[in-house]
């Protein structure tokens, strides 16, 4: 990996945290909660949340830039939450949320100039990537089309966002790519060990469907009988995530090498207090931590 690559890949690795204390925080329940939605799980509020921006869509959008889900899990969600709730609705909370979620993380911090000097840089990646470029990435281009919040904290929760869907469209042309369909994607993923397959259960697929899918990868020599990854099959992801990175890279390079270090630098206490909080899961589906 690049030096660059390696430094698009830190840098998502410090945003993400940043972005998913939205799905488990519980002022984010409490606002889905007064929208209508049940909280006893966090699936009505996290399709709500996460695809507001592209509007009162159907299931089969949802499912395609979504993509590991299973379609049976999304038609369990998707349109029915926008029956509770209308998505300009479901944006005011998200803001609302994410707001209450990160004063509450943060404190006097949300308003600090560290947190102001990072929305800053951030700002500017996140309207780097051009139109051509969005145009082929819906989750990234309908955010990136939101208004840019004015309060510090929440304009690097806006551009966290962008960002990460982003970088996650260009995964999946780079999955595509490797001729790997949804359920495929995460027994792969799996089988490199970048999280136990019970964690990729959240997704919906079943268990009959777990095992053709690694059926049809053991018979392209991709994984071995007992589900771990065949040097073939690691080769394979690894040359996803490469062009995964290699998509991610473009936005980035409005950056000197110089902001981009000091970018680190300021994300750190916010990926501290992310992790810190307690409120996301130690073992993920993105494999953070592990590739």
């Amino acid at each position: 990996m690049s030096e660059e690559l390696g430094r698009v890949r830190q840098l998502w690795h410090l945003l993400e945290p940043v972005h998913a204390v939205l799905y488990y925080a519980p002022e984010a329940f409490e606002e889905a909660a007064a929208l209508g939605y049940a909280v006893d799980e966090r699936w009505p509020s996290y399709f709500a949340w996460r695809a507001a921006p592209l509007g009162a869509v159907g299931a089969d959008p949802v499912g395609e830039t979504f993509y590991s889900f299973s379609p049976r899990m999304v038609g369990a969600y998707v349109p029915a939450v926008w029956s509770v709730a209308s998505p300009d609705a479901v944006l005011a909370a998200r803001g609302r949320a994410v707001d209450r979620a990160y004063q509450a993380l943060l404190g006097d911090e949300a308003a600090a100039p560290d947190t102001a000097e990072a929305a800053a840089l951030l700002r500017r990646v996140a309207e780097a990537a051009d139109t051509a470029d969005l145009a082929h990435r819906p989750l990234a281009a309908a955010n990136a089309a939101l208004p840019w919040p004015d309060a510090p904290h929440l304009a690097v929760w806006h551009a966290a966002t962008v960002l990460r869907e982003h970088r996650g469209d260009g995964h999946l042309a780079a999955l595509a790519h490797a001729e790997l369909d949804p359920v495929e994607s995460l027994v792969s993923f799996a089988a490199i060990g970048a999280a136990r397959p019970e964690v990729f259960g959240s997704r919906g697929w079943g268990d009959e469907e777990w095992r053709a899918a690694r059926e049809r990868l053991e018979k392209r020599g991709l994984v071995a009988a007992d589900g771990t990854a065949t040097e073939a099959g690691r080769a394979l992801r690894a040359e996803v995530e490469r062009r995964t990175d290699e998509a991610a890279a473009g936005p980035w390079r409005v950056l000197t090498d110089v902001e981009r270090e000091r970018l680190v630098g300021l994300l750190g206490p916010l990926w501290v207090a992310a992790i810190g909080s307690g409120l996301l899961p130690p073992e993920n589906t993105l494999g953070i931590g592990k590739v």
